[in-house]
């Protein structure tokens, strides 16, 4: 049985008004859709599938938090 990992997924809304979801832990996963529920189905099969090209290796990183600002 496979063990389950947890990570964390950062969530944007793009000026076309798609939802982008990023996973800091694995260089380069990432995916876009229209809903929150499509974004959320598709980050489960980008992360599965970055961890198979990864070896299921993962970088280890806690969530401290995220902060905007304004430049």
């Amino acid at each position: 049985m496979k063990t389950k990992r947890k990570f964390t997924v950062l969530i944007e809304r793009d000026e076309s008004g798609y939802y982008v979801a990023t996973v800091p832990a694995l260089q380069g996963c990432h995916t876009q859709a229209k809903s929150l529920d499509t974004l959320m189905k598709r980050i489960r099969e980008v992360v599965e599938l970055c961890l198979e090209d990864e070896n299921g290796q993962a970088q280890e990183l806690d969530l401290v938090g995220i902060q905007q600002i304004t430049v």
